[in-house]
């Protein structure tokens, strides 16, 4: 009786892999910032980010979603840091944004000291988010510091946007 030689099986590769979907969640906005509408100058979205950021004890970074009319869609909280830092990449800053389908995004941070002068760190961000923006067709509209004490900074006014 001759011996068979029994087949190896070949794994398939797509078996292991995990596949993933992705969905946006919509939250109900707070009702500080219903019918908030169409954004007509930064100084809205400032107002907006001191009722929910403002007095926080640790610096937060939020990016808000603005659709093609800028009617603000939403925002995201991208990062809740240290008393004075904020660790964020544009990767955590856009993927909201691309969720949501946002023609473009205003982000904010508070500073805990009550010191709105943006840092050395607050302008590398800045520039990085514009670049990345004007990569994606996603532009960073404007970056809004603001404080407990009602304080506050448009890096628009710091940095130069043109050129990035």
């Amino acid at each position: 009786m001759a011996a068979t030689k029994k087949a190896k099986s070949v794994p398939d590769p797509l078996e292991s892999l995990a596949w993933i979907r992705v969905k946006a969640v919509r939250e109900a906005c707070p009702e500080s910032l219903q019918g908030f509408g169409r954004v007509n100058c930064p100084d809205q979205i400032r107002r907006a980010a001191e009722i929910l950021i403002g007095d926080e004890p640790r610096e937060v970074f939020l990016v808000f979603l603005l659709d093609t009319s800028n009617g603000l869609q939403g925002y995201h909280i991208v990062s809740q840091g240290t008393l004075n830092s904020s660790l964020v990449h544009p990767r955590e800053v856009f993927q909201p944004a691309i969720l949501a389908n946002a023609a473009s995004i205003i982000v904010v941070h508070n500073h805990p000291s009550g010191d709105p002068t943006p840092s050395q760190a607050d302008r590398d961000v800045t520039k990085r988010l514009v670049q990345a923006g004007n990569l994606l067709g996603i532009p960073l509209l404007d970056h809004l510091v603001v404080t407990h004490t009602g304080a506050h900074r448009s890096m628009r006014d710091c940095v130069s946007w043109s050129g990035m």
